[in-house]
Parts: structure tokens; C-alpha cells; sequence
């Protein structure tokens, strides 16, 4: 958990500056939103071919070394990228490398726990994703206090730290199953398991919600309420540390409730909050109560939608999965703010793309309670089994989930 908040704290670094940035640099809303938006869809694409090469190397090998890459776009941007445009997307561009981690944590804790442990396990590693909460409430203070390179440099010295230590001590669970095939044949696999694609659509807008609020709510807050950008931040942390502390609430609620019913009880929530903020109520109580539930039920969904991919992926295949699941929710994170940005600078309003986010979780909700809901019965998504010698376990374990192993075929909950 600590390597991916220090990931996730260098990969927000440009958020909670972009209201200073657009002053400075006299941006369009369109291009602060791009600049924002920039590491989010590197860090997303970028979790596919680092989920697999994780699955091939390990943790051990890519935590340090995907922390240690990230420390040249976080020197570059504080040093010298941050005083242009164009340099402020080069540099964002590369700082998307932080995102990436997500796809080396998971599968690395994944090994490590059994079936019936990985929703709540994995749930805490996730809730690594407060690094972003870090950023909020130090980046802007910290510009204010020693100047723009100060964060930047302080970032890079914790990431600098924690490559360190984890070459040193993390160690990859005994037994891991190494793949053996070439990278392409196992991307080509992961893409024929019905898990990947359900699970993709439903973390793009689970996770990618969270990603959207964590990236664009400052712009939001300080354009649609008048909130200063020290005030707007405070609110995004506080956002942010709603969804942290239920993410892990959501893994745990998955290995006992099912992944299915908690995702549906979180999208059902977003469908509500995000439709009546699209009328932007007063900010107290009852815009902070909107958020606040969006925060909370976009954390509880996407703890459970990887308790379903930790509890069905081949255990050899884990890595894979997680980075193509993962793009996908970064990729849910990317669109939304250009689509925000692009809104309000034709309408003068954001009413429309809330409307839009309640419209996407509406269609999510339908989808968990039908296909989904239908591979949990037994009807539709068939997924070939791991095929190791820990079958019974994950037979039983499976029961448990209400996952049906059938003929040798496990089905997707």
C-alpha cells in the first residue's frame, strides 16, 4: 500500500495546480483539463503491458522499478516542465508511469492471500489511492510556502526512498506461478476471459469516476461555487479519503455479500448523487452529502469489482487482468474531465455531464443486474479454470462466492 500511495501521490501531482496553472499560463478549460487528464490516460494504457510484465518478473522487480521511472517526469516537471504548455504535457505525459503501479500491487498481494481473503486485502492495498489525497493537501501549500519545484522535489525524494527499501525487502509469494508463454499469447488469452471485459466496464465507471471527481474537482468546485483553490483542494482530499477508507469497506462487504450486490448497491448510490448534483444545490449540507455518498459508493465499487477479479482470474494471469481492467477504469477517468471542461465552456454549466455520469452508472447498474448477475448463475460468461493443483480450494472457496465450477469451468460472479 505504501509504494502505491507514493505512486499515486507523484501521479496527482498536476491536479490540485491546475486553476494556478490556467491563471499563469492563460489556458483554455479545455486545455486544464487535458493537462489533468494527460497522466491519467498514460497511467491507464500503461497498466496493461506492466500488469503482464508483472505476472512474468514479479513485484519484487517492478515496484522499484516503475517508482524509480517515475522520478525523472516528477524532477522535470518541478525543475523545468512546469513553465509551458507544451512542457507541463511532456512531463504529465511521462508522470502517467506512476499510474501504472496499480497494476503491480495487485497481482503481487493477490499471491499472497487465499480466495476468500483477496476482496479485503486487496480493498487495503487500494486504499493506497489516498496518495492523491496527499497531493491535494500539500501540493498548492507547499508552491505557496518554498515554491512550484517544492512539492515536485519532495515527491521524488519519497519515491526515490521507497524504490530503495522495496528492492531490499519485498519478496514475491512462495509458489508464485510464473507465466512461460510470450506476453502477446498472454494478452491475447486475457482477452478471451469473460472476467476481464466485465470487470472492465464496470471499474471504468467505478474507478473512473473516482479518478474524474479526484482530478477535476478542484476546477469544479472553485468555477461552479466561487471556493478558493486552498478550499477547493481541502474538499477534493476530503473526497478522496471517503473513497480510500471504502475501498477496503468494499472488498470486505464482497468476500462475504458478493461482489455483485455491493456493486450494485455502489452504482445505484452514484445514479443518485451525481443526479442531484447535476442541479448544484447549495455546497452545505446538501452538495457535501452528494459528494461525499458519490466518494463513498465510487470506493465500496471498485474494492469489489477486484475482489471479483481476485477471486476468478487464473492465478497466472492475475497481472494481466488487473492491467487491462485497470486501463480501462483509468481510461473512465480520462473522458470526463475533457468532457466537463468542453461542457461548461460551451454552456457555461456542468449540469449536463453530471447528467451524462448518471446516465453511464444507470447503464452500468442494468448491466450488474442482468449480465453479470446472469455469469453468476451460470448462464453466460464461462471462464476457463486456473487449471492448478489447488483446484479443490478454490472449488470450496468458490461456493462460498456463489461461483459455480461446474465441468471443470469456473463462471464469473
Amino acid at each position: 500500500m505504501t509504494g502505491f500511495a507514493v505512486n499515486f501521490w507523484a501521479w496527482a501531482l498536476l491536479s490540485p495546480m491546475g486553476p494556478r496553472f490556467k491563471e499563469i499560463l492563460e489556458l483554455s478549460s479545455f486545455q486544464q483539463s487535458l493537462l489533468v487528464a494527460v497522466p491519467v490516460v498514460v497511467g491507464a494504457v500503461g497498466r496493461i503491458p506492466v500488469g503482464a510484465l508483472t505476472d512474468r518478473f514479479g513485484g519484487r522487480v517492478m515496484f522499484p522499478l516503475v517508482s524509480a521511472a517515475t522520478v525523472v517526469p516528477v524532477l522535470y516537471l518541478g525543475l523545468a516542465g512546469h513553465t509551458s504548455l507544451a512542457g507541463l504535457l511532456v512531463g504529465g505525459f511521462f508522470l502517467g508511469i506512476g499510474g501504472t503501479s496499480f497494476a503491480v500491487g495487485v497481482p503481487f498481494v493477490s499471491a499472497w492471500f487465499p480466495p476468500e481473503r483477496r476482496g479485503l486485502a486487496i480493498g487495503v492495498f487500494g486504499a493506497g489511492m489516498g496518495g492523491t489525497a496527499i497531493s491535494a493537501l500539500t501540493t498548492v501549500k507547499l508552491v505557496d510556502a518554498r515554491g512550484t519545484a517544492a512539492p515536485f522535489l519532495i515527491t521524488a525524494g519519497g519515491l526515490v526512498a521507497y524504490a530503495a527499501v522495496a528492492a531490499l525487502l519485498l519478496r514475491d509469494a512462495p509458489g508464485r506461478m510464473v507465466p512461460t508463454e510470450p506476453l502477446v499469447r498472454r494478452l491475447a488469452a486475457t482477452a478471451r476471459l469473460g472476467i476481464t471485459w466485465q470487470a472492465s466496464a464496470l471499474y471504468a465507471v467505478a474507478f473512473g469516476g473516482y479518478v474524474a471527481f479526484s482530478v477535476y474537482l478542484p476546477t469544479y468546485l472553485k468555477t461552479a461555487y466561487g471556493l478558493s483553490q486552498a478550499d477547493a483542494a481541502n474538499r477534493m482530499a476530503g473526497f478522496v479519503l471517503v473513497a480510500v477508507a471504502m475501498r477496503p469497506v468494499g472488498g470486505w462487504l464482497s468476500d462475504r455479500l458478493g461482489p455483485v450486490r455491493v456493486l450494485a448497491a455502489s452504482l445505484a448510490v452514484v445514479v443518485l448523487g451525481s443526479t442531484v448534483q447535476a442541479f448544484t444545490p447549495s455546497l452545505a449540507p446538501v452538495g457535501t452529502i452528494a459528494f461525499l455518498a458519490l466518494a463513498a459508493a465510487l470506493g465500496a465499487g471498485s474494492g469489489a469489482t477486484f475482489a471479483m477479479v481476485a477471486l476468478l482470474a487464473p492465478a497466472n494471469s492475475v497481472g494481466s487482468v488487473t492491467g487491462v481492467v485497470g486501463a480501462a477504469g483509468g481510461l473512465g477517468g480520462f473522458l470526463p474531465p475533457l468532457v466537463m471542461g468542453s461542457l461548461y465552456g460551451a454552456y457555461d454549466s456542468y449540469a449536463i455531464g453530471l447528467v451524462l455520469l448518471a446516465i453511464v452508472a444507470a447503464a452500468a447498474l442494468g448491466y450488474t443486474l442482468t449480465g453479470v448477475r446472469a455469469a453468476a448463475e451460470g448462464r453466460d460468461g464461462n471462464r476457463q479454470g486456473p487449471g492448478s493443483a489447488s483446484r479443490r480450494h478454490r472449488h470450496s472457496s468458490a461456493e462460498h462466492h456463489g461461483v459455480s465450477t461446474e465441468g471443470g469451468v469456473n463462471r464469473c460472479v
